[in-house]
């Protein structure tokens, strides 16, 4: 990440060059003094300057300035968890006043806009009111049109659009997520397969294998993802629904490969069962996601296995790498938060398991 540098530019070329400050001075037609003052950072050459500085260092008024509207992909992904690491130890508006000067000055650089929009979503929660979350969240939505009304580059404008999504869902406005993503499901497209088996034809078998292994890695978390959400429907296969993620989750091991897909199948289905009336088995499911909480989850990492044993180069390629898009410190408070604050729980607050499992939690995972 570059700021504005034109001192020790000037400092820099003019050395490089192998010119003092006077003949400097000559050139552009300004006294020494004026040329010191400059590579001292006590003021800056007059506007009508910049060309000609440019042209006599052989470089563009942008490198003459130190300065660039675009951000690294890693320069994004460091800032990304600094400011992720700020959230949870500093006062929320410092950091949220820090990220919207951040956007200001690369308000060009869609990538950088992304992650912020990203950022802003997962700690919206942490401002002081109601009001306050739902302002980050419209500000965040607002990044997400930007995105996509302006870049070229159709992948991040997908994932634009999605995350746009994301944020009416949180916003509790169906209809703008319906208007935006469409009301039919399309067909998934089989690009996955045809890449590997581009890959088989042209005899990299190391390449093929690495491709279907990232598809059904894909495949099976958006499997799981997508029972979780049938279990807030609360129908009669309520059961059977659970049964099979389950399943699933016993066949790929999931509370190690993905423990939150595993810590959300819990939850919600202790919400299910809570609902129902059946306080054993809710409790029963809330004290899996307690052992979950406190054995499997940190250090958090996306990570594979010994089947998905191609997965952790494919986690290195992320925009914010393998690492969580929260803190430690903020995924577990939102861990205790999930269950203390959800109204499904209600009728178990009393319940003496329950309170130990409250108790348990906070005392492992440090919540208040």
């Amino acid at each position: 990440m570059k700021d504005i540098n034109i001192s020790k530019v000037i400092a820099d070329k003019r050395r490089e060059k192998g010119v003092t400050q006077e003949q400097l001075a000559v050139y552009i037609g300004v006294s020494k003094a004026s040329v010191s003052k400059w590579e001292t950072g006590q003021s800056y050459p007059d506007i009508t300057f910049l060309p000609q500085l440019a042209a006599y260092f052989n470089i563009s008024i942008d490198d003459l300035m130190g300065y660039t509207a675009q951000m690294t992909k890693e320069n994004i992904k460091e800032l990304y968890h600094q400011l992720s690491a700020d959230f949870s130890r500093k006062p929320f508006n410092d950091v949220l006043a820090e990220c919207r000067e951040i956007i200001k000055k690369y308000y060009s650089c869609f990538p950088l806009l992304m992650q912020m929009a990203v950022l802003m979503c997962n700690h919206h929660m942490l401002a002081e009111g109601a009001p306050e979350q739902k302002g980050i969240l419209e500000e965040a939505a607002r990044l997400c049109i930007r995105i996509k009304n302006e870049s070229e580059d159709v992948w991040l404008t997908k994932d634009a659009v999605s995350l746009e999504a994301t944020c009416y869902l949180m916003l509790r406005q169906p209809q703008n997520v319906l208007e935006l993503l469409g009301e039919t499901i399309r067909p998934i497209a089989n690009d996955d397969k045809g890449i590997a088996q581009a890959y088989l034809m042209a005899g990299n078998l190391t390449q093929a294998n690495k491709v279907l292994q990232i598809s059904i890695y894909q495949h099976l978390l958006s499997l799981v993802g997508a029972s979780i959400l049938l279990l807030q429907l609360g129908n009669e296969q309520f059961e059977e629904i659970l049964n099979r993620i389950l399943s699933v989750a016993a066949v790929f091991d999931l509370e190690r490969l993905h423990p939150n897909s595993m810590a959300l199948t819990y939850l919600n289905a202790a919400q299910g069962y809570s609902i129902q009336g059946d306080a054993e088995k809710a409790l029963d499911m809330l004290q899996k996601y307690t052992e979950l909480c406190m054995m499997s989850f940190f250090p958090y990492s996306l990570h594979g296995d010994s089947f998905f044993n191609e997965l952790d180069s494919w986690f290195k390629e992320f925009d914010l790498g393998a690492e969580a898009p929260r803190s430690e410190e903020v995924i577990k408070e939102s861990m205790i938060q999930g269950i203390i604050h959800n109204p499904a729980f209600a009728n178990l607050m009393n319940h003496p398991q329950y309170k130990i499992i409250i108790k348990t939690l906070k005392s492992n995972l440090g919540g208040n």
